[in-house]
């Protein structure tokens, strides 16, 4: 075991495509943690997915070994954390793990929302955190003013802030000597019982889950027996480890360690992440705080194109559900789209990954339907009921009141966008609630807004208004009541149940009309009038109407009586009847995908 004072627990806080995974190649290069020969570009981003978007998905840690100026040896260990909004809640477990940060900036683009976000999580953890200038190699950098930025935003000094660029390995030795310098070793009784914080987990198909911990207080030895102290369930430690970042096994891990656990656990739904594991034999009293069951926020029905495929789509399903605790999904059926799956997931981001998981890895072709949020529902009878889905929604006779999800949002942006940003803002019934001037040409806006305006083309539309320079960051903060109503579209009296909508009420005759215009587009001429109607409740509100096809059953007539034309006339007239009677319209699946950009 490692003496606590020669420990650094840190991981990196960054806003995308600011360095932080180059930042984090760098290191493990320094400290000789792999070699030339392993070392590749994003090391600690293990997916596809993440290299090419240039985010962190999954945490993933490192044991650097290090030598500082003074002659001793130092144990630093990173935790690299996921950086967007919709791992927020593992980001603070991870955080909880450590006892400094680096706050990564891009010296050219300053400090942006998920930056301002992460940052405060480390404030409110009580961390010591680094400001570490990125890309100071770019000509469009301005490191003093983004000095000020942190300052005057954050509120943190730049006096020890060290400047780098990570690309070219600039003063990122700098960087090791400052974490040594100002992080604060771990604190902790390696006498007390055995206290230790979950901050990740996965599942390995040969070893069963893995799980990350931090060891806060005690010892964790090999073949012991230890308890989860929210789930109640006891397991033995059939391997330890930690990652240097190549898996190397331990005997035991002490006050301020970070290493992984192999338990025999085979479902990743009994581990909690945050939750403390302690000793069967002489248990702590009580768990480590910050606890919470985190909760999908976002639903989005998912169906295969082929019918056939829905086997492998649930096999698919169960296979990223296993590194996925957060991710749910159940069995749902459509009129319109056959056997599926209602999806819930922690944010937009979560719900893009996921699909495109799906697509690329499992080689499925796949129908999403519009995202929704989940709306709580107070009925007559004064029962309280949360729904995802449009089609549970209760007759608006039974409800007495609907509530929605409202989030915190906040955007950073140039000056010159400002006046867009708002009009949209306001247009989504978004609340003003701080407008700031952190410079002279940079502008911090925050919005109480509700969540399904978020959830629909908001995050496009706002990178279109801004011209890709604003950034995004949005926090759940509370539900609240709304006049809501549930829009159904029509095809020929059938409701669509796919395309069925919760709207506020004062949008539904707009968002009906976009709908309907839509459909009209995408619905082919048939042999008999299609009409499409989008209706609230028993009130029909848009209207399309698709004319027939019509053949010229009377060309082959040459003069000759009227009544002879006039007969074939009404026998095409009855056939079209009977027709229609019978007929069926044929949906294409690019019509349900464009209902995602009706705004």
């Amino acid at each position: 075991m490692t003496d606590p004072q020669r420990i650094r627990n840190f991981s990196i806080i960054a806003n995308i495509d600011h360095g932080k995974s180059t930042l984090a190649d760098c290191l493990l290069s320094i400290t000789g943690a792999l070699s030339k020969r392993e070392m590749r570009s994003q090391y600690m981003d293990q997916m596809d997915i993440e290299r090419e978007r240039g985010i962190t998905i999954k945490a993933q840690t490192a044991r650097l070994n290090y030598t500082a100026s003074d002659g001793l040896e130092y144990t630093l260990n990173l935790i690299d954390t996921p950086g967007h909004v919709d791992f927020v809640y593992e980001v603070s477990r991870s955080l909880a793990a450590c006892e400094g940060a680096l706050l990564v900036v891009d010296a050219s683009q300053g400090v942006e929302a998920q930056t301002l976000a992460n940052v405060y999580l480390a404030i409110d953890a009580n961390l010591e955190v680094l400001p570490v200038l990125n890309k100071i190699d770019l000509p469009g950098s301005d490191v003093e003013g983004t000095r000020r930025e942190i300052e005057e935003i954050i509120g943190i000094p730049t006096d020890n802030a060290v400047c780098i660029s990570a690309k070219e390995g600039k003063n990122v030795d700098q960087v090791l000597e400052n974490i040594v310098k100002y992080f604060p070793p771990p604190k902790g009784d390696p006498n007390a019982p055995l206290q230790a914080l979950i901050f990740d987990a996965w599942f390995d198909s040969y070893q069963g889950v893995v799980i990350l911990v931090r060891v806060m207080h005690g010892r964790l030895p090999l073949n012991s027996n230890i308890l989860m102290m929210h789930t109640k369930s006891e397991h033995e430690v059939l391997k330890l480890g930690v990652f240097t970042p190549r898996s190397v096994e331990v005997d035991s891990l002490g006050v301020g360690e970070v290493g992984y656990v192999v338990s025999g656990v085979k479902d990743i739904r009994d581990i909690k992440i945050g939750d403390t594991i302690t000793s069967v034999k002489n248990p702590a009293t009580e768990a480590l705080a910050g606890f919470k069951e985190v909760k999908p926020m976002v639903f989005s029905g998912i169906y295969p194109v082929d019918s056939s495929d829905f086997e492998n789509l649930k096999a698919a399903l169960d296979k990223l559900s296993l590194n996925d605790s957060a991710f749910t999904f159940e069995n749902e059926t459509s009129d319109a789209l056959g056997f599926g799956f209602r999806c819930g997931f922690l944010g937009l981001l979560h719900m893009e990954i996921v699909q495109e998981r799906l697509e690329r890895e499992f080689n499925l072709n796949l129908v999403t339907t519009a995202p929704t949020v989940l709306y709580k529902i107070k009925t007559i009878k004064q029962e309280e009921l949360f729904i995802s889905n449009p089609c549970d929604m209760p007759p608006s006779q039974n409800i007495e009141s609907i509530e929605e999800p409202i989030v915190h949002v906040t955007i950073h942006t140039p000056e010159e966008f400002l006046g867009n940003l708002i009009k949209l803002c306001e247009e989504r019934r978004g609340k003003q609630t701080k407008l700031h001037y952190h410079s002279p040409k940079r502008i911090l806006l925050e919005y109480d807004m509700p969540f399904n305006e978020i959830v629909l083309s908001f995050y496009d539309k706002l990178k279109s208004v801004s011209k890709g320079y604003a950034s995004l960051d949005y926090d759940f903060t509370r539900f609240e009541t709304s006049d809501l109503v549930k829009l159904d579209l029509l095809i020929n009296g059938d409701p669509i149940d796919a395309l069925s909508w919760i709207v506020h009420k004062e949008k539904s005759y707009y968002r009906a009309r976009d709908l309907v215009t839509k459909m009209k587009g995408f619905i082919e001429r048939q042999m008999f009038e299609v009409i499409i109607q989008a209706a609230i409740g028993s009130k029909i509100i848009a209207k399309e109407r698709i004319a027939p096809m019509r053949k010229n059953v009377i060309a082959k007539c040459y003069g000759g009586d009227i009544s002879r034309k006039r007969k074939l006339l009404e026998k095409q007239k009855e056939g079209k009847k009977r027709m229609k009677q019978i007929g069926k319209v044929e949906i294409p699946q690019e019509a349900f995908l464009a209902t995602l950009s009706i705004d």
